[in-house]
């Protein structure tokens, strides 16, 4: 394949500075702005530049076109490298956890707009940043069980600190919510409404820098913005998932969510009842043990969890599967191994996590 076929990184990158502060855009609109290791190696590339810049003040990170932020990692790439021999799907889990972490602990205060999709691969360059902005539009998840994966780039952290058992349902469901649950749970600190994302690019061409870059971003979306909207969804479901989602183990989970049978939460204990059946059991398994191990682990802790997993993952994990039921061949029959969580030891589940 020759060099000149390819779009370079630098197009899926688009980098520019403008009053002080170093803009990243997200540049593969028609693929949801998925990740692949030419766009991890290029934002770690400016990134790396502006924390040594003087000039830079603080960066802004958000994707193009309205549909999405960022899907996740370009995981077709990934399924097709594991089965080729190659170990491309190694260095990019390596590279993309190295930049979310970059993310998390950068020096200048990083902005980012969560317009539209913002799942997986998203979420671990989004939920490092100082400013998460959620619109309308905004699809925030942690959707991998349904491809037979867990929750990584950063997910057993951020998901097992969310409040209650909210994050322990998110990750084990793989739900998706918008932005009033956003910013209930944490994930989001404003809400702008997309018709004011131009109002919020003049601010920042002209925001007057003083000492502290992060107080001046927060006085601009004071403006435009608000940290609390009405009516989460999850604020009413709360009860019904911190008492489900505690139970100790799957089983438990899926039999009492089919036994519900008064009050409001009864449609939807069954809806998720399906769902989690959908799902892959041992990824849902190994999720539910690696998020309440989290809660106990740091960041840096939680990053090689999810590496030591990862290295295990596309041999003895459910994603090729997974990524050939969904994306290759789209037949959406994935035969998981086990198809059932009765047929699932919890030797199997435990195996993953040996030698941490």
């Amino acid at each position: 394949m020759t060099a000149h076929a390819q779009p370079t990184a630098t197009d899926h990158v688009l980098a520019d500075t403008r009053n002080h502060i170093g803009h990243l855009t997200l540049n593969r609109p028609s693929g949801l702005n998925a990740l692949t290791l030419d766009m991890v190696r290029s934002l770690q590339h400016h990134l790396d530049a502006w924390a040594q810049d003087p000039q830079v003040k603080a960066v802004v990170l958000r994707g193009e076109g309205p549909k999405g932020f960022c899907a996740g990692g370009d995981i077709r790439s990934l399924h097709d490298s594991f089965k080729s021999g190659s170990d491309l799907h190694e260095r990019f889990f390596v590279e993309e956890y190295a930049l979310d972490l970059c993310i998390h602990h950068y020096r200048k205060p990083i902005l980012v707009l969560m317009d539209g999709f913002t799942l997986g691969g998203g979420m671990g360059l989004a939920q490092g940043a100082d400013l998460r902005i959620v619109t309308e539009r905004s699809r925030l998840g942690m959707p991998e069980v349904g491809i037979g994966y867990f929750p990584d780039v950063g997910g057993s952290y951020f998901l097992s600190r969310i409040p209650g058992e909210l994050g322990i349902y998110l990750g084990v469901s793989g739900a998706q919510i918008q932005a009033a649950d956003a910013l209930y749970c944490g994930l989001a600190d404003w809400y702008v409404d997309s018709a004011k994302l131009a109002a919020l690019d003049e601010g920042l061409d002209h925001l007057n820098f003083g000492d502290q870059p992060l107080k001046d971003l927060q006085g601009l979306l004071a403006k435009l913005g608000s940290q609390i909207l009405e009516d989460a969804p999850l604020a009413k479901l709360r009860p019904a998932i911190d008492h489900f989602f505690a139970l100790p183990d799957l089983t438990s989970i899926i039999e009492q969510l089919r036994a519900v049978s008064i009050g409001d939460s009864r449609p939807w204990a069954l809806a998720t009842a399906d769902q989690l059946e959908t799902r892959s059991p041992l990824a849902m398994a190994v999720t539910l043990e690696m998020l309440r191990r989290g809660r106990r682990l740091s960041l840096e802790e939680c990053f090689a969890m999810e590496l030591h997993l990862d290295r295990q993952w596309f041999a003895h994990g459910d994603i090729i599967e997974g990524v050939r039921a969904l994306i290759v061949d789209k037949d959406k029959q994935p035969r998981w191994n086990p198809p059932t969580l009765a047929a699932l030891s919890r030797q199997r589940v435990d195996q993953f996590f040996e030698g941490l």
